[in-house]
């Protein structure tokens, strides 16, 4: 896939004001209000920006915390990692590789019982699930 190059105004074009927010202002929906937060359907999440493969369903789990979480991206050139010191904390922002997008944050060693110990807390306004065929 051709990495996706817009100017902000073809941005606000093609996305919503709330989509705009988070994917190119590194905002956050508010926990617990995302279409995915408990989603359980099998598929695929793409960047809801650029339609770029980024997670799949048999690496989300549940971890209570008010967004949709993953232990790990589809594949490790699938996200770009982002030191991030803003709101006087260090966290390390997820953003789509393909296009730049902000997705969320990745976590570490906080003892949930997944085989990367990794918490990728991504915002469902991120994101658009593609049913696997039934």
């Amino acid at each position: 896939m051709d990495k996706v190059r817009r100017t902000e105004t073809e941005w606000r074009e093609v996305l919503s004001p709330e989509e705009y927010r988070v994917l190119r202002q590194a905002g956050t929906e508010a926990p617990f209000t995302g279409e995915y937060t408990d989603t359980k359907a099998e598929g695929v999440y793409r960047c809801r920006a650029c339609g770029a493969e980024l997670f799949r369903s048999d690496t989300k789990f549940d971890s209570h915390c008010g967004w949709p979480s993953f232990y790990q991206p589809t594949e490790d050139d699938a996200v770009i990692l982002i030191e991030d010191n803003s709101l006087g904390m260090r966290r390390v922002e997820a953003r789509c590789a393909n296009c730049e997008s902000h997705l969320g944050h990745v976590f570490e060693g906080e003892g949930y019982e997944v085989p990367t110990d990794q918490r990728w807390c991504i915002n469902s306004v991120s994101l658009t699930l593609e049913p696997a065929d039934s």
